[in-house]
């Protein structure tokens, strides 16, 4: 049996892991109200952008816009694959690591060719270790996203698809469904289909139906406003990922400190233990010590 030094050192290190783990518990706690403000902000944007777009599209049905081109043929495609800087968050990352890889071996599979747009530390350094660079990498802003990393992913995959570079892009993130739950999936992002812009709609519970004027023409209106509903989709994946990733981040941290108190019961009961058999032994000795002497 350890002695009691060892085992009161030994829950002076838990101690001090358990407050480390629930100060990073609240921290998280605290980021995650201001992301979740952050998508309900962003999402009334995001809804009318794919509303008007719906009916934009509708209006103009006859007019052609490489970002509303289908490829047939996917010989090139490229995954935008979103996690975080920061590890200590669970599976987040993970999670989005193994099923950015096996829709890589998929779509090589198919023989299409894969172009690997990295968001965030945690993937970028895999992807090193691995020997693969990415077609572009983006870091240091995954917990709190802006407006100019969405656009520089946007401009850059919008780009490509225009000059006909790619044929296919995704995007791989964490959505977040509420504070314990954060569900990983690939999104669609290009050609901009009718389905996956009414999809959106159907997040609104309020329509408006309107008749367009289109000035100068139905062209131009759909050459700015496809960009931007595109650019709008990345920076609105970016902040799920952000919000997901304190969610995971406080459960981990949450677990951590319940295991961590667990663990301080354990070794308190150890610790007892062997400071009452420690005293049961010196109590012996000293019994025997004086019945040695009155014999």
């Amino acid at each position: 049996m350890a002695n009691l030094r060892d085992i009161k050192n030994r829950i002076s290190s838990v101690e001090s892991t358990r407050q480390v783990t629930r100060t990073m518990e609240m921290v998280s706690t605290a980021k995650i109200r201001k992301a979740q403000e952050n998508i309900e902000h962003a999402r009334p944007y995001a809804l009318a952008m794919a509303e008007m777009l719906g009916n934009v599209t509708k209006a103009a049905s006859s007019v052609q816009h490489p970002l509303l081109a289908v490829r047939e043929e996917k010989k090139k495609v490229a995954i935008i694959a979103v996690t975080s800087d920061r590890g200590l968050a669970g599976g987040f990352n993970s999670n989005i690591i193994h099923m950015t890889e096996k829709y890589m071996r998929e779509q090589q599979a198919a023989g299409a060719e894969v172009d690997l747009i990295a968001v965030g530390k945690k993937i970028n350094s895999y992807l090193a270790y691995r020997g693969i660079k990415p077609a572009l990498s983006v870091q240091g802003h995954t917990a709190n996203p802006t407006i100019a990393d969405a656009k520089a992913i946007a401009d850059r995959v919008i780009r490509e698809y225009t000059d006909a570079a790619v044929d296919e892009v995704v995007i791989i993130f964490n959505r977040f469904v509420n504070v314990a739950i954060q569900r990983p999936e690939i999104s669609p992002l290009l050609p901009v289909s009718h389905e996956d812009i009414k999809k959106t709609e159907e997040e609104d519970i309020t329509k408006i139906s309107a008749d367009y004027v289109f000035e100068p023409s139905a062209e131009s209106v759909l050459q700015t406003l496809l960009p931007t509903y595109v650019e709008a989709l990345i920076f609105r994946s970016l902040m799920e990922s952000a919000a997901s990733e304190h969610g995971a981040r406080r459960t981990a941290m949450k677990a951590a400190t319940d295991a961590a108190t667990e663990m301080i019961g354990t070794l308190s009961r150890s610790y007892n233990r062997a400071r009452q058999a420690a005293i049961t032994t010196e109590i012996s000795e000293i019994v025997g010590g004086a019945a040695a002497l009155e014999g």
